[in-house]
């Protein structure tokens, strides 16, 4: 199974922090970094041409959705940056997963850059099930929903699911092998309480079958964030 380079989770508010915390990662291969929509809404397209400058692969994890035209234009934008992964939400359905494929594969080939791998965002790792049937009023458990989104977002054409390594026990058997599975809300303590609510350890996505995991915190807010790294890279790669 393919297994990819920790996935770091750049959740910092501006460009100056963020290249401050980069610089620290004088390591090959350089994690593959994540850019989500606090950086992405403050410094606009330059934070990603910035990041690639320094040699980083980037998961632009901006969980489009919306109405499937409006998706469709927005993925065609984000196929012109030369990304290595982006995000949809499965809840917007299979019209929209679609269409958002279609505007990534277009622009890509606007720009004359790979498209980036589509992963369809399940259930996020903030949610339980408490929550999930009280306020979106889904009458599943957790693996039930999460496992009838993978299914949908294959169907879809999506290349994979950004879930809790604690589903992919469900998933695996119903998708091929090539359909990825990206893991956040990754701790190697288990014991810090944030608002992760389904976390493992980087050993325990590997074990699990986690295609790739996302890191944020217990790296980006360490005393040195590259130590941090290595020991999780090492967790999680090293069988």
């Amino acid at each position: 199974m393919k297994r990819f380079q920790p996935i770091v989770a750049l959740d910092v508010p501006t460009k100056r922090l963020s290249l401050k915390l980069l610089d620290q990662f004088e390591v090959e291969p350089k994690p593959i970094i994540k850019i989500g929509m606090q950086l992405f809404y403050e410094e606009g397209p330059d934070i990603i041409w910035e990041t690639q400058r320094r040699g980083f692969d980037i998961f632009l994890d901006l969980k489009l959705h919306d109405i499937p035209n409006t998706v469709e234009k927005g993925m065609q934008s984000i196929g012109h940056f030369g990304v290595q992964f982006t995000t949809i939400h499965a809840a917007g359905g299979s019209e929209m997963m679609a269409a958002g494929l279609r505007g990534l594969q277009a622009g890509a080939a606007e720009a004359e850059v790979e498209a980036p791998k589509l992963l369809a965002i399940t259930q996020l790792t903030s949610t339980d099930e408490h929550s999930m049937q009280t306020e979106q009023h889904v009458n599943l458990s957790i693996q039930e929903s999460v496992q009838s989104y993978a299914k949908l977002a294959q169907q879809a054409g999506v290349d994979g699911v950004v879930c809790s390594a604690q589903e992919l026990a469900v998933i695996r058997p119903v998708v091929s092998d090539d359909f990825l599975c990206i893991t956040p809300g990754i701790r190697p303590d288990l014991n810090v309480e944030d608002d992760q609510k389904r976390t493992v350890t980087p050993a325990q996505a590997r074990q699990l079958g986690s295609n790739g995991i996302v890191v944020g915190r217990p790296i980006t807010q360490s005393d040195h964030p590259q130590d941090a790294y290595l020991e999780i890279t090492k967790e999680f790669l090293e069988d």
